[in-house]
């Protein structure tokens, strides 16, 4: 594994290849945040990290197997502060930055499993699945999950909510059901109802699997 330093610059390009498969050196020069420098660049050329073909950029196997780590790390670490520590957004990402180099693969595997194996940062960002995904043990009943893992009678938080469905949002904003709303699962069968203050609300399945919540 490479040095902090050199791991924002691996994280930066892959970031970079989720806007775009192509990665131009000038531009991902310009992106970089201080201290990165571009002899930071050179390095990881020269360790096998990356390859740099004319003006872009792009990862060796090596590369992307530890970017992709990289990135496990950072996002599993967002959404542990986001959803378990409940810190602010304009801290998040920094406080990350910082948590990410802490975390081994035992320690990662730990939290992914705890938040119920999350797809996604708290900014809509995939989050590479781990083999802790592919198993999903049900053993550890993790801190954030979809509604549909809820009991009858538990209460619990919305965390966020994942769907590729915009109309589908719109109505659940409209129900009301946000982040942060308490609510309590009434029912699973034949559909799912849950108890939000004085309202009851029912959902199908397709839905309420779109809801990640937190017990309290």
């Amino acid at each position: 594994m490479t040095e902090p330093g050199l791991e924002e610059i691996l994280e930066l390009i892959w970031t970079m290849k989720e806007e775009s498969d192509t990665v131009e050196k000038d531009v991902l020069i310009k992106r970089m945040k201080p201290p990165a420098k571009e002899s930071m660049l050179k390095t990881l050329t020269q360790d096998g990290y990356v390859k740099i073909t004319d003006t872009k950029v792009e990862f060796t196997n090596k590369g992307m197997a530890d970017a992709r780590l990289i990135i496990r790390r950072h996002r599993l670490a967002e959404r542990l502060l986001n959803d378990v520590l409940e810190v602010k957004e304009d801290t998040m990402d920094s406080s990350a930055c910082e948590f990410e180099h802490f975390l081994d693969e035992e320690v990662t595997t730990s939290i992914c499993t705890l938040l119920g194996h999350p797809v996604s940062c708290p900014h809509g960002k995939a989050i590479p699945p781990g083999e802790c995904c592919e198993k999903a043990n049900k053993e550890i009943r993790p801190v954030v999950m979809p509604l549909t893992e809820l009991r009858s009678g538990d209460r619990a938080k919305i965390s966020y909510i994942v769907t590729r469905y915009h109309e589908r949002l719109d109505r659940l904003s409209s129900m009301g059901l946000l982040p942060g709303v308490q609510i309590r699962l009434h029912q699973r069968q034949p559909t799912y109802v849950i108890q939000m203050g004085e309202t009851q609300i029912a959902l199908d399945t397709a839905i309420a699997r779109d809801i990640y919540v937190r017990l309290v």
